[in-house]
């Protein structure tokens, strides 16, 4: 059984843009991601995304990728984030 997510895709155009947001998230990368609202998170790629399988509220299947973000000024704080909604994302360093 998949999980769910708010959004998911089909179109090829789609899921290669959130495999390049993937490309970029290598582990323990310290990272800016700024988000499609206009939010953004610094902190620490704890392991690289995959893409997964997912259905939407509506029943609908596709894909989607979630990863965690220890916050750079917070460790013990952690961000999980669509890649759907990443608008940029800024390489900082490394662990």
């Amino acid at each position: 059984m998949s999980q769910l997510a708010e959004h998911v895709y089909t179109e090829q155009r789609d899921i290669a843009r959130i495999e390049s947001w993937i490309e970029q998230l290598d582990d323990e990368t310290k990272v800016e991601i700024r988000l499609a609202d206009g939010a953004r998170v610094e902190g620490f790629v704890t392991a690289r995304p995959t893409i997964q399988v997912f259905r939407d509220g509506s029943g609908r299947e596709g894909v989607n990728a979630m990863v965690r973000i220890d916050d750079a000024a917070n460790p013990e704080h952690a961000h999980y984030l669509w890649l759907d909604r990443i608008m940029d994302i800024r390489r900082t360093g490394t662990a």
